[in-house]
């Protein structure tokens, strides 16, 4: 009896008191396609694009565009490097094989995931594939998506069937090569919810006037996570591509 009116007397407590909701930890969430840290100045250097990363001091960052032991990086593992220098786990996903080694994308992130999942996505004029890193508090996936219009819109049902299996915030992040205004863009949007700021271009990195590059939340967990800002960062000429970033409170 003592039990169930304590019990009882908590809950009254509760009611109104902002202790009593659930607490929220606040998460920093960051896209980059970095050409392989070649910038617009041709020149190459991983600690350069490092740094843009360490600076934003993300928790976990989706990356597109990265070469794995290729004559064009002389045999650098490039998201390693980028590992190094920002202090953080790498994950790494090949798309496809490429002058002696692997091209592809990959996710650093300050915790080692739980779990790592890799699917194939279409893409004529490439292969491309689709990284799911699973976290204790969400999931986040990178992509870089096809350059034909037909090959992104066919690569949505396949994204849709991965997420199913998560009950946490899913996050996808990437280069998606689909502006605001296309068919693809507003598709995506009918199953989840772009956090990033549309309004901010992000492409070419030292006049940007297309936003191609973005961070969403699944509609389905959206109610876990509530975004706090968005921006793109000023980063002109480190790659092609500026970098976004969303910070968010996840409960």
């Amino acid at each position: 009896m003592k039990n169930k009116l304590w019990m009882g007397m908590a809950a009254v407590a509760c009611l109104g008191l902002s202790a009593c909701q659930p607490e929220a930890k606040e998460a920093r969430f960051m896209s980059y396609n970095v050409k392989n840290g070649y910038g617009l100045d041709d020149s190459t250097n991983y600690v350069r694009t490092a740094e843009v990363i360490r600076k934003e001091a993300p928790d976990v960052v989706a990356i597109q565009e990265l070469d794995s032991v290729t004559g064009r990086s002389h045999g650098t593992y490039v998201l390693g490097e980028l590992g190094k220098h920002t202090e953080m786990y790498a994950t790494y996903a090949p798309a496809i094989d490429f002058d002696g080694g692997k091209y592809g994308i990959g996710i650093l992130s300050k915790e080692k995931p739980l779990n790592v999942y890799r699917r194939a996505l279409p893409g004529r004029e490439e292969a491309r594939t689709m990284l799911i890193t699973e976290f204790s508090d969400y999931v986040y996936i990178c992509t870089h998506l096809s350059l034909t219009e037909e090959d992104r819109m066919a690569s949505l049902p396949i994204i849709k069937e991965e997420i199913t299996r998560f009950k946490k915030p899913v996050l996808i992040a990437g280069d998606w090569n689909a502006t605001p205004e296309s068919d693809f863009l507003k598709a995506m949007q009918n199953d989840f919810t772009i956090l990033t700021d549309m309004s901010q271009p992000t492409f070419p990195a030292d006049t940007p006037d297309s936003t191609i590059d973005y961070i969403a939340v699944s509609k389905s967990t959206a109610s876990k996570i509530k975004p706090q800002r968005a921006y793109t960062v000023n980063a002109p000429v480190q790659s092609d591509h500026r970098p976004v970033v969303v910070v968010a409170d996840l409960f």
